[in-house]
């Protein structure tokens, strides 16, 4: 008894920490949108420490909150969650609350925390692809597939005339002539310089392991080869349009239906003094003139 005493006072005297030591089950949890789930974290202290637990959550974003503090949910989780000695309850998640659960517990100048992370799992909707019609021979063509729904995030196939695209062309001899690039984790189809042989019918499929697999509309892609007939008869169009215009002016100008920028003269009369035009027989002469 006079040891436990011995303690107590030692750790009230010197200031000595209390010691936390946080566990949780299951650091990685999966559930289904609108399904329940529990996150369970407990945790140990050292006699007469006073925990105080608090929960927080980041989402996919980078965007952190609290929803249980002052032992309390916070406002947006009042009615969603419940927290008990053990760990959290929600009682029907949606695709909003895939993230990172913080369980932390602090008191009497000790610490600890453990992560939590919660996926929701949504299947996929049917994406949303971006497939020219009509490319031109040589250029650099990128064929874009996306889907915003599926959680986890999706991986994306292509499909040419109904058959599935590989990753890796080059280690298939059916494939071997064709020179795209797929990226299976953003859903983008890259063609370096199209040819003939990219002519076809191309769709995707996005497929995260939850429901079917979803697939955008087919839309068939030509390849034209560049019209250079077509753009040298365009620029002798243009050039002779520019020397018909240029001759006109001159023309115009010449026969002098162009208007002129030349100021035009006026001649002012100044009347003389009457001193310079009397000659002592009471007649006038003009003595000068000025013409401006």
């Amino acid at each position: 008894m006079l040891t436990f005493v011995f303690v107590c006072l030692s750790i009230s005297v010197t200031g000595l920490h209390a010691a936390f030591t946080v566990t949780v089950a299951n650091p990685s949890v999966k559930v289904k949108e609108n399904e329940g789930v529990d996150l369970k974290c407990s945790y140990t202290a050292d006699f007469g420490a006073t925990p105080r637990v608090e929960w927080k959550f980041k989402d996919l974003k980078g965007s952190q909150s609290f929803i249980y503090f002052d032992n309390k949910p916070t406002a947006q989780y009042a009615n969603r969650i419940t927290v008990y000695n053990g760990g959290l309850r929600f009682e029907k998640v949606t695709r909003a609350d895939t993230g990172d659960y913080d369980c932390e517990v602090s008191g009497n100048g000790g610490y600890d925390e453990k992560t939590i992370k919660l996926t929701v799992l949504v299947p996929p909707s049917k994406p949303v692809s971006r497939i020219p019609s009509s490319v031109t021979t040589g250029s650099n063509v990128l064929l874009t597939c996306f889907d915003n729904v599926g959680s986890p995030p999706p991986t994306y196939k292509w499909y040419k005339d109904n058959t599935p695209l590989p990753d890796d062309p080059s280690k298939f001899p059916t494939f071997k002539n064709l020179t795209y690039k797929m990226n299976v984790f953003n859903g983008n189809l890259e063609f370096p310089s199209v040819s003939k042989l990219d002519i076809g019918s191309y769709f995707c499929e996005a497929n995260n392991g939850e429901g079917a697999p979803q697939r955008s509309d087919a839309v068939q892609m030509d390849v034209r080869d560049l019209n250079v007939g077509g753009i040298v008869a365009g620029v002798i169009v243009a050039l002779l349009a520019v020397g018909l215009i240029l001759f006109a002016l001159w023309f115009a100008t010449k026969k002098g239906y162009m208007p002129s920028n030349k100021p035009k003269t006026q001649a002012v009369y100044t009347q003389p003094r009457s001193d310079e035009g009397d000659d002592g027989d009471g007649e006038f002469r003009q003595k000068s003139s000025f013409v401006v």
